[in-house]
């Protein structure tokens, strides 16, 4: 299974350059089967200090991480969303 964290989108201030919001999604990947999970990241405005013109997806991703998005947690759920793919425990449909 392969995962990948992408930040899609920030919000920052005009004034100062400064993110406030970020959007983000993680993707998994096994095969034919596909999970994806997505949020935001607040801070408060002037935190962090790395301006949007100078920021890169690399930097953004670690604030998220560092402020409490659970990226092991994160990768768990879509692990488990695959697994449900692959072994379904629910289905729909009539039997005619």
């Amino acid at each position: 299974m392969t995962t990948t964290w992408t930040i899609t989108q920030t919000n920052y201030e005009t004034s100062n350059g400064f993110i406030f919001t970020a959007h983000w999604t993680a993707t998994a990947v096994d095969g034919d089967y596909t999970a994806s999970i997505w949020s935001t990241c607040s801070w408060q405005a002037g935190t962090p200090t790395i301006p949007y013109a100078n920021v890169t997806m690399a930097e953004v991703l670690d604030w998220c991480w560092a402020s409490g998005l659970d990226k092991d947690a994160t990768e768990a759920a879509l692990a488990q969303q695959i697994e449900l793919q692959k072994n379904p425990i629910t289905a729909a449909g009539v039997p005619w």
